[in-house]
């Protein structure tokens, strides 16, 4: 006697939802992981929060920095775990704030290790020598302050030691930097700006279209 015969179940081709929402949480997660590491350790977005960079940098620019070239350093130590190259005179460049390290301030290198650096009458002389600096030409206070005043206008010389930068705004008269609270250790500089991804004039609540893409010199 023959037994009976039942069709065979079909394999269901669909998913079941912990499969897909596993899948959709591993994409996110190497997502996060990729973007941490190049933020860390490649490039990081910053916003130009004051006016101390013009007209380099204006106020609303969005900038990316290049975290690399200096090196790569352990983020809470500073340690440096590979070589880079070292901050150069005129480089534009983020560090961590000396007097506040929850801050990071952006400026232009003047001087590097055993410089001599000396302000004249608003002149910038870098080992005796006129720094030629066309950015940081202008200024808006025709005032010229002596030294025993403020150091802004007359100031020096002082000597950049071992492993360390002088760093100016390019807007002179209006920046607070290593004229006024000493020089900046390479382990906190984070890396040079390279270019301007967006601007935003919070005056006319309008983009500047014409600074997208412009390569921060």
């Amino acid at each position: 006697m023959n037994k009976p015969t039942f069709p065979a179940k079909k394999q269901s081709n669909k998913r079941s939802w912990q499969s897909v929402a596993w899948e959709y949480l591993q994409a996110i997660l190497i997502a996060l992981v990729l973007a941490l590491f190049i933020r860390t350790f490649v490039a990081q977005a910053f916003k130009i929060p004051s006016g101390s960079m013009k007209s380099t940098l204006l106020i609303g620019d969005h900038i990316l920095v290049n975290k690399f070239i200096y090196g790569v350093r352990n983020p809470f130590t500073r340690e440096l775990w590979i070589p880079g190259k070292k901050p150069e005179r005129g480089d534009v460049a983020v560090f961590i704030y000396p007097v506040d390290r929850k801050k990071d301030f952006i400026k232009r290198v003047i001087g590097v290790e055993g410089d001599t650096v000396r302000i004249i009458n608003k002149n910038i002389y870098v080992n005796g020598k006129l720094f030629s600096d066309p950015q940081g030409m202008q200024h808006t206070d025709p005032r010229i302050l002596p030294g025993s005043v403020q150091p802004r206008d007359n100031m020096g010389p002082v000597t950049v030691p071992k492993d360390k930068i002088f760093v100016m705004g390019d807007n002179r008269d209006q920046s607070y930097d290593s004229r006024f609270w000493g020089f900046v250790p390479i382990k906190d500089v984070k890396g040079r700006a390279f270019t301007i991804y967006w601007s935003w004039n919070s005056d006319k609540f309008w983009p500047r279209f014409e600074r997208i893409g412009d390569v921060v010199q």
